[in-house]
C-alpha cells in the first residue's frame, strides 16, 4: 500500500487479508459482503479503491467475462491459466492447456507473429448432473 501511496488502514488490511484468502474470482460485491461479515463500517468504495490498488500493483488481475461483472484473481506470474465458465451455473474453472499453448504459437508463428499473451476464454453449458441450473429433460 505504501508503494501505490495509500495508507495502510485497518479497513484495507482487512480487504487485502480476504481477497488473499479466497480462491475465486471474485466481485467488487462478493468481496464486500465477506468484509462487511467481520467489519460492516467498511463500504463499496474502500473495497473498490483496495482492488484497484492491488490491480495497478499487479497482485491481482481484472477479469471480465461475458456476465458483465469485473472479477478478480490473485495474479501469479508463473501460473498462466485459462478459463472454463459455466453459461448454467457461472462456475469459472481455471486450467491449463500445455498443446493449446503450443498450438497458438504455431498459428501465430505461422501468420507472422509472435504471442505476447491472451486470454483463452471457453463458454460452456454446464455437464455437472447435480448442477442445480441445468436444463433438465422433458
Amino acid at each position: 500500500m505504501a508503494a501505490q501511496g495509500l495508507r495502510s488502514t485497518e479497513q484495507r488490511r482487512q480487504i487485502v487479508e480476504t481477497f488473499l484468502q479466497t480462491r475465486e474470482h471474485i466481485t467488487i460485491d462478493q468481496l464486500l459482503a465477506l468484509v462487511k461479515a467481520d467489519d460492516p463500517r467498511i463500504g463499496y468504495a474502500t473495497v473498490y479503491r483496495t482492488m484497484k490498488m492491488l490491480t495497478a500493483a499487479k497482485v491481482a488481475h481484472e477479469r471480465r467475462f461475458s456476465d458483465g461483472f469485473t472479477r478478480y484473481e490473485l495474479a501469479v506470474a508463473e501460473a498462466h491459466h485459462d478459463h472454463l465458465i459455466c453459461l448454467d451455473c457461472g462456475r469459472i474453472i481455471e486450467y491449463s492447456e500445455p498443446g493449446i499453448e503450443a498450438l497458438q504459437d504455431q498459428i501465430a508463428r505461422g501468420l507472422g507473429f509472435a504471442v505476447r499473451y491472451h486470454k483463452h476464454e471457453l463458454y460452456c453449458a454446464c455437464l455437472d448432473a447435480n448442477c442445480p441450473h441445468r436444463p433438465r429433460p422433458r
